[in-house]
């Protein structure tokens, strides 16, 4: 039995170098689609469960699909969430994702408020006015970089939606600070200055001064009507006995902007990658999404909810997207007891990490885990998650922004099948770090049909 500041743990795996553990080995740069090597190399060593040390914390790693099921089941009982004090530090003390039970479900349901299905069905047209605008724009500027393209056209609908930003009429840059962010959000945390996490962290700062200073603007300047979802916030900070207070609410709107645009983004870039490298796919998509304007009495009327939801190739060709692109390399949790499963022994107070990118890729579950294929879908459960697919992660904290995403992707999907052609000029080579990038970015070139 092996022993970690006095506690009992599985003895597979490797606590790597002082301080340091392996955090150097986590952090490496590779350009594979498979199973990244750092988790590769110790499930061929020591499993599918093993234990590692990131910056100087004592770590589970799971790519156990029963494991990672059983965390996501025993939220709040046996495990709760937990980030890496460098992410705390990032996205902030009080984000959502490092707050628990009540505090989190109230939290939630105030998201929910923003991207329920109700609000979903009234931002359809908006969504697909700003996709159509954009890819009409893009076809004159060619070629473009499209996941700064996506980006800039996701962060703007987004920012409109929170805080009525507009980046035209704004006299600061909003997008330049998450940009900044980004760039050093999955990097060695050395606050160094020139270093990319000493950006990221200065990136958050001057985006949480913008955030406040909107703030307190429309705190001293009311609306008499709600407008976006800051009017919300500000009426629950100003309810009597309310749990929220200003941190907190800042946090929020700083986790919600990066969230819906940066992992969208990714999603969409990737999408496209996968329909010009599998023609077959874009020519099953392009037909589902021409018959939904044959089906109509008005060709050009828009696009309805009835429309969206009947989008069955999509939602697979949108899984399988998500499955491949594995934008999120880990989920964080932390034990709460000292927990047995399968013989392991996971102590109280140890970090786990579930491994995404193990469970998606796993060849017993996907035949060809690495082929690009959304017919393996067609008598799957298109929502939601389950123990061999968690995209959008499981459990209680399932992301409440799925529905949004999905939207956001297929509203895209249908404006650029039904009237463009477009082919890769440059670039689109996949790095990650352990999270998805475009180093050289993606280069494509739009025209309509």
């Amino acid at each position: 039995m092996a022993f970690w500041d006095g506690a009992p743990c599985l003895e597979e795996g490797s606590m790597g170098l002082p301080l340091l553990g392996e955090t150097l080995q986590f952090f490496a740069p590779n350009t594979s689609s498979d199973i990244p090597p750092f988790i590769r190399k110790r499930m061929d060593r020591y499993g599918p469960i093993f234990r590692t040390s990131l910056v100087g914390r004592p770590l589970i790693v799971s790519t156990d699909p029963d494991l990672n099921y059983f965390i996501f089941q025993q939220e709040g009982q046996l495990f709760q969430s937990w980030y890496p004090d460098t992410f705390t530090e990032i996205f902030g003390r009080q984000n959502v994702g490092s707050l628990h039970g009540f505090m989190y479900k109230y939290l939630k349901n105030m998201v929910l408020h923003l991207f329920g299905p109700e609000s979903l069905k009234k931002m359809i047209p908006e969504v697909e006015a700003v996709a159509t605008r954009r890819l009409k724009q893009w076809s004159s500027h060619n070629p473009v970089e499209l996941k700064d393209k996506t980006a800039s056209m996701i962060f703007d609908l987004t920012a409109k939606k929170l805080i009525s930003y507009d980046s035209e009429s704004s006299s600061e840059n909003l997008r330049d600070n998450f940009v900044a962010f980004i760039q050093g959000l999955i990097s060695f945390p050395l606050n160094v200055p020139g270093t990319a996490y000493n950006k990221c962290l200065q990136g958050r700062k001057k985006a949480m001064r913008m955030l406040k200073n909107m703030l307190q603007e429309r705190r001293a300047n009311p609306r008499k009507q709600r407008i976006d979802f800051f009017d919300f916030v500000l009426e629950e900070l100003e309810k009597d006995g309310t749990l929220l207070t200003e941190e907190i609410a800042l946090d929020l709107m700083f986790v919600l902007l990066f969230a819906s645009f940066e992992t969208t983004s990714l999603a969409i870039t990737a999408a496209i990658k996968f329909l010009l490298n599998n023609p077959h796919v874009l020519e099953e998509l392009t037909a589902e999404h021409e018959g939904i304007l044959k089906r109509r009495e008005i060709s050009d009327s828009g696009l309805t909810w009835g429309e969206y939801k009947s989008m069955t190739f999509t939602f697979q060709f949108i899984n399988e997207t998500v499955r491949l692109a594995n934008i999120v390399p880990g989920i964080f949790r932390k034990a709460l007891k000292d927990i047995q499963f399968k013989g392991y022994t996971i102590p109280s107070g140890w970090a786990v990490m579930v491994c995404p990118p193990a469970v998606h890729l796993n060849p017993e579950k996907y035949v060809d885990p690495l082929a690009f294929n959304p017919w393996r879908w067609e008598k799957s459960e298109l929502n939601g998650a389950s123990k061999h697919f968690m995209a959008f992660g499981g459990g209680m904290r399932f992301c409440v922004g799925t529905d949004f995403t999905k939207v956001q992707m297929a509203v895209f999907l249908h404006c650029l099948v039904t009237k463009y052609r477009f082919k890769a000029i440059k670039g689109g080579n996949i790095v990650r770090t352990p999270g998805l990038q475009f180093p050289d970015g993606f280069h494509v070139q739009i025209m309509e049909k």
